[in-house]
């Protein structure tokens, strides 16, 4: 999904050398290449152009080279991520089930000889119905677009989630309040191309190169980051640039901007999109490798000019913040960023007691881990590919394995401090080779929402004895593992290890004026919609069967949560404590859902 609020900026994904000879690795303590060098790998001439329409060759003129880099890539879910319905294969089943959202129904069906699939919408002005097209993602779940009577793609009303095996309503898949109605009314080229398909770098860059340029569907959320963080878009050659854009204006079908200057023309450009561009002005649906390795063609043809993740132009320069040299890690983290970047609009607050709009910390909810990374301390030498291969999926006890003692090398790498025993256990206080010592455990804890109800890792490396975090975020960090301890018991024991000191009167403002209280059940009474979600998923994992007994209540009080995503992270944690469904739509008015909840809870015999 686009967010609509300033841009991204856009390079390649991954370095050349780590895309096509070498598996990810841990980074080195030397020092980084400066910018030139990062262009491509090692020496050689890289292609001169990567941002225009004409400079793109398409992901399939890549399988000769690169066979088994390919062929992982076309399984993987990055490939998938917008795909044709006509041929894909699609988990979700269109088996009449009916969603509701206010007096609205959406269902879900195979319609004549053909069993095409479709959705029926039923409205108190009417029924519509939407011929599915494109199905959006894979991995959590799947996302549909339809055609509508006239022939236009809509961004379709259900959503469905495999880990529950269930619809939902699309719009709750962000921190959203309870919507009355049922939406159709989102474009599909105007929402989703820019992060779910592979377009020219050129046309996602207009508003970064001019802000005055009116919103358009490529615009980007760069501008959600501080100001030291951001990265610079410019025109190199305004009468070159001039030229490239009405070349792309054309080829959309508008007619030329008339003569004006650099702004003008940047406009236009974005008009057109705006109006036309759609499947067929894409590179290709999914995302490709040039969505990530930039246009390519000119490699193609020439092998040994080397493909840039890096802008390369004659027309526009991306430079990195004021300041940074732009390491190769920098150009890779900038790029992953295009996409995993999101602040979404209708959710106001972030991480470090942050508000969106004026003093943002991380995000809390999946897609933003991108943007979070760059906020964080090892962002400058420390590539995402560090940790993740981005031409397949990565499997999920690879992932877990780093957030253990035995994933502590990707970080001692470049702090020796703590690659003994010894240092790790004067550093942690924890017992050698406990959880307590894994460095990804602590300084990227589990406190984001993820896309099945589960929490994902918070991906803005830093300390969970930051005064910011502390004083800023419910619940205290060290809770995470420590559930059954009180505020006052887990922030003294942080200053006595380290020397910190936290202010109570701030700390007393996020929990109430008794600090014995337990920290998570302080959050799920006091705590902003973000962070009773962290406190409601490990309260779900509670081991303890008082501790366990003891949430079902508390949990089940957030099953009419004014924001339904809430809801589906109690019903899971529900489900976990309880080891049984807990059969209650609640995606269905607060009202209803409240007085299911109330139901459940006599039928389960816990009292609050």
């Amino acid at each position: 999904m686009v967010v609509r609020a300033g841009p991204w900026s856009v390079v390649g994904i991954v370095a050349w050398a780590v895309a096509c000879h070498s598996p990810p690795q841990a980074p080195s303590k030397a020092a980084p290449p400066a910018v030139a060098p990062a262009l491509g790998a090692g020496s050689g001439a890289v292609v001169a152009s990567n941002v225009l329409r004409a400079d793109y060759a398409g992901s399939r003129a890549c399988a000769d080279c690169h066979g088994a880099i390919f062929t992982a890539w076309e399984s993987s879910a990055m490939r998938g991520m917008t795909r044709d319905a006509s041929d894909a294969v699609i988990r979700a089943p269109f088996d009449g089930a009916t969603l509701r959202v206010g007096p609205d129904t959406c269902t879900m069906e195979l319609a004549g000889p053909s069993k095409t699939r479709v959705m029926r919408v039923v409205t108190p002005a009417g029924s519509q119905t939407f011929r599915v097209t494109k199905v959006v993602g894979g991995r959590y779940r799947e996302d549909f677009v339809g055609l509508d009577a006239r022939g236009e793609e809509h961004v379709l009303p259900a959503t469905y989630v495999f880990s529950t095996r269930s619809w939902r309503y699309k719009g709750y898949s962000v921190m959203v309040k309870e919507r009355p109605r049922m939406s159709t009314t989102g474009r599909w080229s105007r929402e989703c191309l820019p992060c779910h398909n592979t377009l020219p770098l050129a046309t996602m860059l207009y508003d970064d190169i001019d802000p005055r340029v009116p919103a358009y569907q490529g615009k980007l959320s760069d501008r959600v980051l501080p100001r030291s963080k951001l990265w610079a878009a410019r025109a190199t050659d305004a009468a070159g640039l001039e030229r490239a854009l009405a070349d792309e204006i054309a080829f959309l079908g508008n007619p030329p901007p008339a003569p004006g200057g650099l702004h003008d023309s940047l406009a236009a450009a974005a008009t057109a999109n705006q109006d036309h561009l759609d499947g067929p002005h894409t590179i290709e649906l999914g995302v490709g490798c040039e969505a990530c390795h930039n246009g390519s063609a000119a490699h193609v043809a020439t092998p040994e000019q080397l493909p840039a993740f890096a802008v390369q132009s004659s027309v526009i320069q991306v430079t990195p913040p004021h300041g940074q040299a732009g390491t190769r890690a920098q150009w890779i983290n900038h790029t992953c960023a295009k996409c995993h970047t999101v602040l979404f609009t209708h959710y106001e607050w972030t991480w470090e007691g942050g508000v969106r709009n004026k003093n943002p910390g991380g995000s809390s909810i999946s897609s933003g881990e991108g943007r979070d990374y760059q906020l964080g301390g090892c962002a400058s030498q420390m590539a995402c590919t560090t940790c993740h291969d981005p031409h397949a999926t990565d499997p999920p006890a690879k992932l877990a394995a780093l957030a253990t003692p035995a994933g502590n090398p990707t970080c001692t790498t470049c702090h020796p401090a703590y690659a003994t025993a010894d240092g790790l256990a004067r550093h942690t206080h924890h017992a050698p080779g406990s959880a307590g010592t894994s460095c990804v455990a602590c300084h990227m804890p589990k406190k984001n929402m993820g896309l099945d109800y589960g929490l994902i890792r918070y991906h803005r490396i830093g300390s969970p004895s930051e005064p910011r975090r502390v004083e800023g975020d419910r619940p205290v960090e060290c809770a995470l593992c420590h559930a059954d301890q009180s505020v006052e018991r887990l922030v003294s024991t942080m200053e006595q290890w380290w020397g910190k000191h936290y202010d109570r009167t701030a700390l007393r403002a996020l929990y109430g004026d008794d600090l014995s209280v337990n920290a998570l059940r302080a959050t799920l009474e006091r705590g902003k919609p973000h962070e009773q979600a962290v406190a409601i998923a490990v309260l779900g994992e509670a081991r303890d069967p008082a501790t366990r007994r003891a949430a079902i209540p508390l949990i089940a009080s957030q099953l009419a949560h004014d924001y339904p995503l809430i809801r589906y992270f109690a019903q899971r944690a529900l489900q976990t404590l309880t080891g049984a469904p807990v059969a209650i739509d609640v995606g269905a008015p607060a009202d209803d859902v409240r007085r299911a909840a109330a139901d459940w809870l006599r039928a389960a015999a816990v009292r609050p």
